[in-house]
């Protein structure tokens, strides 16, 4: 401050005005591209199913170039968060085009994926090449590449206010640095702006009834929330321990092509393609009726062999499906409507398994409406604490829930 008066530096805010803009044109354009393309895979496969039976061979492609082009790569979206907390090398570009590819052939030849991690490791990569032109300090490079992390999630789901928060909940347990709230923000909501500019839209879903709130309510609902935070835990579990009996495989690129091999045997012995790919329409219909008790564990299964072994995409719209199908059950032995239930479950066991309860929280209210809010919040704060340390992302040991929610809450407070 000089004689009284603030002094502003407007090429500061020029810079970094200049660098969301990038940031959210590069992630909305991205997302924009990979929901097309998604779609329409996903309707090729479903048309020509003959080519489920090419998810062998189509792993072992995968395998392939990941052993020879992309090994400083493969960590996914765990590189891009130690990346943000020790900034080192820049991100490689050549992740991009290789999660993409990697993740729409998963989905055309049947894999069970989703598409979350592609997002982000998509947004993240494209941000952190903007490092050595601007001449980011390693602070400003951690924020741009959380900024990223909003607005990818944010725009291939369709949450901006969730995608921002998720941005910055994920990244808690570490050391965080508040300066990227306002840019997380930003970013989140002009790169979901940017993905609708292209005229790229997003699933919705209807909860038709929510009952008034009572204490007989909440306590199915703190039910339901113990039993979302065990099914998230057995996920976690069941993809860990596959991905650990996979590495028994020494030669890398022979993983996807044995775990194509069992979806393949999967999807013979079910005769369904209910399991494979995104799973959308049944997440859809579970909001309508109850699904089979059964939905959920297949999934669970199908997607764990699927990214266990190798294969891309992301984890949270198979968990997606999960809560929903698993909640859809529950409405079979608990007195609550199948859609509340259904909604409950689609937050909560990603809630669970992303550590990202809040996140949550808003996503449910950006998806389904406020009045399902008390709902909703029981059963994702029930599921994470039920949850324990079991997260789908690398978090430190010696943090615990309690710390994390405590923390969480505190900085929106």
């Amino acid at each position: 401050m000089a004689n009284g008066k603030y002094n502003f530096n407007w090429s500061v805010l020029f810079k970094w005005a200049l660098l969301l803009l990038i940031v959210s044109i590069a992630a909305g354009t991205l997302s924009a591209i990979f929901l097309s393309s998604l779609n329409w895979v996903t309707d090729l496969r479903e048309s020509h199913r003959w080519l489920i039976y090419l998810l062998p061979l189509a792993g072992l492609a995968i395998g392939l170039v990941y052993h020879h082009s992309g090994k400083n790569v493969e960590r996914g979206n765990n590189l891009v968060f130690d990346t943000i907390h020790n900034p080192k090398a820049v991100i490689p570009f050549k992740m991009l085009p290789l999660v993409l590819g990697g993740t729409l052939i998963t989905h055309l030849f049947g894999g069970s994926a989703g598409r979350e991690g592609t997002a982000l490791q998509m947004s993240a990569s494209a941000a952190d090449q903007l490092h050595k032109p601007f001449k980011l300090t390693s602070g400003e490079r951690s924020i741009l590449l959380i900024a990223g992390l909003s607005a990818g999630f944010a725009s291939v789901f369709g949450t901006p206010l969730a995608g921002a928060i998720f941005g910055i909940e994920v990244l808690l347990l570490r050391k965080f640095p508040l300066k990227a709230i306002v840019p997380s923000l930003i970013a989140a909501y002009l790169g979901a702006f940017v993905t609708e500019l292209w005229g790229v839209g997003h699933t919705h879903y209807h909860i038709a009834e929510i009952p008034s709130l009572s204490i007989k309510g909440m306590g199915f609902g703190i039910l339901a929330g113990v039993l979302f935070g065990l099914s998230a835990v057995l996920f976690v579990k069941s993809t860990h321990y596959i991905s650990r009996f996979s590495k028994l495989i020494s030669y890398a690129p022979l993983r996807p092509l044995i775990g194509g091999v069992l979806v393949v045997l999967a999807f013979l012995l079910l005769n369904s393609t209910k399991y494979l790919g995104l799973g959308v329409p049944e997440i859809l219909k579970s909001f309508e009726e109850p699904s089979l008790p059964q939905d959920f564990l297949l999934k669970i299964l199908l997607t764990a062999i699927t990214l266990g072994f190798g294969f891309k995409g992301g984890e949270v719209t198979p968990l997606f499906f999960i809560g929903a199908t698993l909640g859809s059950a529950l409405s079979l032995i608990l007195p609550l409507p199948v859609g509340l239930l259904a909604g409950m479950g689609f937050v909560a066991v990603f809630s669970a398994a992303a550590k990202t309860p809040v996140a949550c929280c808003f996503m449910a209210i950006e998806l389904f409406g406020i009045s399902c809010g008390i709902y909703v919040g029981i059963a994702c704060i029930v599921a994470y604490l039920v949850s324990g340390r079991q997260g789908i992302y690398n978090f430190p040991e010696n943090q615990t829930p309690r710390h994390f929610l405590f923390g969480s809450f505190a900085l929106f407070s």
